[in-house]
């Protein structure tokens, strides 16, 4: 084994370095009614262009990076993971920020709503 090989031989061990910035949970609030669950999310100082938004297997997660530091504050970004129920129409999820507050619908398909049931007499 030649020094050059053994130097490659380490390299491709070594686990690569990510350049990561620690995660902030939002604070949330999520309200339920008959038709949709709401997720309001606070997300200060980020813009639609730097926000993530995925649903896959049941799972919501958010994902976003403010534009702006303080001069003692830490790059962040804020992260969060919620386990959503079967009852969401997964397809109709939408979102929209304005002011730094996330609005999530999660809506529910026909099928799960409340109904009245009419009663038939004779």
């Amino acid at each position: 084994m030649t020094p050059e090989t053994n130097i490659r031989k380490r390299e491709t061990d070594v686990p690569e370095k990510l350049a990561q910035r620690p995660a902030v949970l939002p604070a949330v609030d999520i309200f339920e009614n008959k038709d949709e669950v709401l997720i309001l999310a606070d997300l200060p100082g980020v813009s639609k262009e730097d926000l993530s938004i995925n649903f896959d297997k049941g799972q919501l997660t958010l994902a976003g990076r403010p534009r702006e530091f303080g001069p003692d504050e830490e790059a962040f970004e804020y992260r969060r993971t919620f386990v959503v129920s079967q009852g969401i129409d997964a397809d109709k999820i939408a979102a929209h920020v304005q002011n730094g507050v996330l609005r999530l619908t999660l809506p529910k398909p026909p099928a799960l709503k409340p109904r009245q049931i009419e009663v038939k007499a004779g």
